[in-house]
C-alpha cells in the first residue's frame, strides 16, 4: 500500500462546517487543504490517511478517491472498473460491499451500477461481497463521470469509543469539536457546560486540553487493506503521553442520571481527572474559580425534547445568570430555534450556518467575552 502512487483524500464534513474543519485540519499541518461541499480535499499518502482518522476530531469520515474516469453505459463502467488495481488496495480474503450513487448520468441506475462493481472486484481480485462487510467501497456516478473511493474509517468517526451512555438527543463528537473551534476554542481556558447531557462538549475540551488523539481507542477499516503496516501504524499511534493540563473542565445538568453518565464517558475517556460534573439547576450555577473561558451549551430546542414554547423560561434563565455571573466569559449555544436563542437576551454575533442534525437544522451562537 506504501509504494502505490498517492490517493486523493477527501475529509467528509456536515454541510455548513466544511471551513471549520479545513482550519482543523491546517492546524494539524495537513497539505493541500481546500474545502468544498460536504467536505474537505487534502493532499498526501497513506500516512496521512492514517493520521487524519487517528488526528482529526472534526471529520466524519476519510474516504480515499482511488479512480475516475468516464462511464456512458454499464458496458463501459464494468470494462473500466476492471482496469482499477484493486489487489493494490484491496485484500483477497477480506469482504467489501460497495455502495453507489448515480446523478444526471446517462447510468441512472445505482443498484445496476454497484452490481457491476461487485463484479469486477469479485473477477479481478477474488473479494467476497457482503452487504454487512466493514470494508466500503463508495461509487459516485455524476455528469457521466466515474468516481471511485474507499472509506478508510469504517465506523463514524464520531464514534470515538469513549461515549457508551448518551441521553435522549446526543451530539455527534465530530460536531461538538467543530463548534468548539468555531467559538476560538484551542484547550488553553475552561470550558463550562450548564445543560451537559452525556458530557460531550465537557469531555471534548478535555481531550483537546490534554492533547488527547480523538481516534486512540478505536480500529479503523484501513487496517484491513491490501499492504497495510502493522509497525508503522504503531509507531504513529505511540506518542508519548501528554502532560495534564492545569486547567478544569465542568458539567452540570438537573439531570442525575446525566451527570452519572457524563462520569463513566469521562473516566472511560481518559480525562475523568481534569472533568467535574455536578446535578444542579441553571438558577444554582456560578463560575468555577479561576480565570474565564467558554461557556458551552446545547440546550433542548423543542424538535425532539419537550415544546419550543415550554422553553423559552428556560433560556430566559440561561441568559439571565450569564448576563449576571458570567462576566469577561464567552458563550455558544447551540439550538434548531433563534427566537429560543434570542430569549437570552445574550449579545451575539452573526447567526452560524444551519447544520443538518437529526432531521433538523442547528446553528451556533456566539459571544465575545460578557460585560
Amino acid at each position: 500500500m506504501e509504494s502505490q502512487a498517492d490517493p486523493e483524500i477527501f475529509l467528509a464534513a456536515p454541510p455548513g462546517l466544511e471551513e471549520a474543519l479545513a482550519d482543523e485540519a491546517r492546524a494539524l499541518g495537513f497539505r493541500g487543504v481546500a474545502p468544498c461541499p460536504g467536505g474537505v480535499a487534502l493532499c498526501g499518502g497513506w500516512p496521512e490517511i492514517r493520521r487524519a482518522n487517528l488526528w482529526l476530531r472534526g471529520a466524519g469520515r476519510v474516504l480515499v478517491r482511488i479512480a475516475a474516469f468516464r462511464a456512458l453505459h454499464l458496458a463501459q463502467l464494468d470494462k473500466r472498473a476492471r482496469r482499477v488495481p484493486w489487489a493494490d488496495i484491496l485484500r483477497p480474503d477480506r469482504p467489501v460491499r460497495v455502495e453507489a450513487s448515480c446523478r444526471g448520468s446517462r447510468i441512472y441506475h445505482a443498484g445496476a451500477a454497484a452490481q457491476r462493481i461487485e463484479r469486477a472486484i469479485a473477477e479481478t481480485l477474488g473479494a467476497p461481497i457482503a452487504d454487512d462487510a466493514p470494508i466500503r467501497v463508495l461509487v459516485r456516478i455524476e455528469d457521466d463521470l466515474c468516481t471511485i473511493s474507499l472509506d478508510s474509517s469504517g465506523e463514524p468517526l464520531h464514534r470515538r469509543g469513549h461515549k457508551q451512555e448518551v441521553g435522549k438527543a446526543p451530539l455527534r463528537e465530530t460536531l461538538a469539536a467543530l463548534f468548539l473551534r468555531q467559538c476560538g476554542y484551542s484547550g488553553r481556558e475552561p470550558v463550562v457546560d450548564p445543560m451537559c447531557g452525556s458530557g460531550t462538549f465537557v469531555i471534548e475540551a478535555a481531550e483537546i486540553a490534554a492533547g488527547l488523539a480523538p481516534g486512540r481507542g478505536r480500529g479503523f477499516a484501513f487496517e484491513e487493506f491490501a499492504g497495510f503496516d502493522p509497525a508503522a501504524w504503531g509507531a504513529m499511534r505511540a506518542v508519548p503521553a501528554p502532560a495534564l493540563p492545569d486547567l478544569r473542565f465542568h458539567g452540570f445538568d438537573r439531570d442525575q442520571g446525566a451527570i452519572a453518565a457524563s462520569r463513566a464517558n469521562a473516566e472511560r475517556a481518559g480525562v475523568g481527572a481534569l472533568t467535574s460534573f455536578t446535578c444542579q439547576p441553571i438558577a444554582a450555577l456560578t463560575p468555577p474559580d479561576g480565570p474565564p473561558g467558554l461557556v458551552m451549551v446545547n440546550p433542548p430546542y423543542g424538535g425532539r425534547i419537550g415544546n419550543a414554547r415550554a422553553l423559552y423560561p428556560l433560556y430566559g434563565t440561561l441568559g439571565e445568570v450569564l448576563r449576571t455571573r458570567f462576566a469577561g466569559w464567552r458563550v455558544g449555544i447551540v439550538t434548531s430555534e433563534p427566537q429560543l436563542a434570542r430569549a437570552t437576551g445574550l449579545p451575539f454575533g452573526p447567526d452560524g450556518p444551519p447544520i443538518p442534525h437529526g432531521g433538523l437544522k442547528i446553528r451556533l451562537y456566539r459571544t465575545g467575552p460578557l460585560g
